[in-house]
């Protein structure tokens, strides 16, 4: 596996944002239609920024999230919220978006196979909702495409819901996004050290995989 490494945060979402036009370009024209995951956190904002203001047939794309925190749509900790105000403005107002929290496995299932996956990762190794000690890791390997994780963990401790691998393997195209050395040296052990959520998508051969790397998400 290869990091590509970014001197900062504004070159790394150029190099996302573009590699994730390519896919949503090549699924409308082969299909007419394409389907981007988003991730919420820290990690993403720059590459919605380019996004948005990026002419595309965005009325044809449609977008959901790798997982989602169980709180007010107005909280600051809801990740729909930062689709909001970061994505879905300029161009991409026109993007059709599915709330994680409000659809069922058949309506998922007619997004599949996703034309790119954003993830993020925290220093735990977790990716999505999908945090090593949680409940949610007793489902994340099964065949359900969804899992709900109770309070209690992650940060903020609030109720989630993710998708699992078996949703998040059934994509085109994953882009997973870190920033800092902290994060760096949990991918490069990842495939030696602990049995860490991250290790799932960094071991399997199903996937295309890019791994994108800067000292932080700031310019």
């Amino acid at each position: 596996m290869m990091v590509e490494t970014f001197e900062n945060g504004e070159a790394l979402a150029d190099a996302v944002a573009s590699a994730i036009l390519e896919r949503l370009s090549a699924g409308l024209a082969a299909r007419g239609h394409a389907s981007l995951v988003a991730t919420g956190g820290r990690s993403p904002g720059g590459v919605y920024d380019r996004l948005a203001r990026t002419p595309l047939d965005w009325a044809h794309v449609a977008v959901t999230l790798s997982d989602e925190r169980q709180v007010d749509a107005d909280s600051p900790n809801s990740n729909a919220r930062g689709l909001r105000e970061r994505l879905f403005v300029g161009e991409a107002a026109a993007a059709r978006f599915l709330p994680l929290t409000d659809y069922a496995e058949p309506a998922l299932r007619q997004l599949m196979p996703f034309d790119a996956v954003m993830l993020g990762m925290g220093e735990d190794g977790h990716v999505a909702s999908l945090i090593p000690g949680s409940p949610v890791m007793a489902q994340a390997n099964g065949p359900a495409l969804v899992a709900e994780s109770p309070q209690g963990f992650g940060a903020p401790p609030v109720p989630r819901i993710s998708l699992t691998f078996a949703a998040l393997l059934q994509s085109r195209a994953i882009f997973l996004l870190i920033a800092g050395e902290a994060k760096r040296q949990v991918i490069e052990g990842a495939a030696t050290g602990p049995d860490l959520p991250v290790r799932t998508v960094l071991n399997q051969d199903r996937v295309p995989l890019r791994v994108f790397w800067a000292p932080s998400f700031e310019g």
